[in-house]
Parts: C-alpha cells; structure tokens; sequence
C-alpha cells in the first residue's frame, strides 16, 4: 500500500493575518493558534488541521475568475445550507464574484484578502 499523505496545513499569504485569520475563525469556528504574531496567524481544528497566515510585503489579491494574478490556491468548505453560509460570510467581509461556475452545487467567493474559496452542500450521506 503506498504511504498515504496526510493534510496537516494550509498557509495562505496575506497583507494582514491577524484580520484574514479573525475571518476564517468566525467563519469555521477554528481555534486561534498560541503562535500567532502579526507576521503570522494561525488557527487550529479538533482534527489538528491547521490552516496559517503569513504577511507577505505588497500582496496582490488573486483576480479570479481572469488571470491577471493567479488564484494561488482555493479552499473548500461543506455546509448544510448554501444561502445561510452565504449571508454570514457576506456579513464577515467575504465577496461573492459574479462569476459562479457551479451552478446550484457550489459558489464561490473570496475572502477578505481575495483568495477564492468554494461553498458546497454537505453530502446527504456523509451526514448520516
């Protein structure tokens, strides 16, 4: 059997980590990460992912859906319902482009610092 990776991190780049990981933990409800100190941000899940922010100096936002500065690198998150997720990352400072290639499966938006990210429906039988 080969050796099976496992994600253990995710590092996004960033003008400001503190705000960008203020973002993700209202928005997953992730811990803040002891370590974190202006040049970098992390928070960390139940399951030991840890997903971290580093300043970088004159950061450009990724211009999804065109290429001018590629998207980098998007994550994707599992919610029960599409247009409830939706609301409260509109209110948390997240973009909705209006490019939405998916359909009624999944939409996409940006967060704060513009790194794409994806919103799909929870899997019915994944929830059991």
């Amino acid at each position: 059997m080969p050796p099976w990776l496992k994600l253990t991190a995710i590092t996004l780049d960033c003008a400001d980590p503190e705000a960008l990981a203020a973002f993700y933990r209202q928005a997953t409800g992730l811990d803040p990460h002891p370590a974190s100190d202006g040049e970098f941000a992390g928070l960390t899940g139940e399951d030991g992912l840890f997903i971290g922010f580093q300043r970088v100096d004159d950061h450009r936002a990724p211009s999804w859906p065109g290429g001018a500065v590629p998207q980098q690198a998007h994550l994707d998150f599992e919610v029960d319902d599409l247009d409830e997720a939706e609301a409260l990352l509109l209110e948390l400072g997240a973009s909705k482009p209006a490019h939405q290639p998916g359909g009624e499966r999944w939409r996409v938006f940006a967060d704060p610092a513009g790194h794409p990210f994806c919103l799909t429906r929870a899997s019915r039988d994944a929830q059991g």
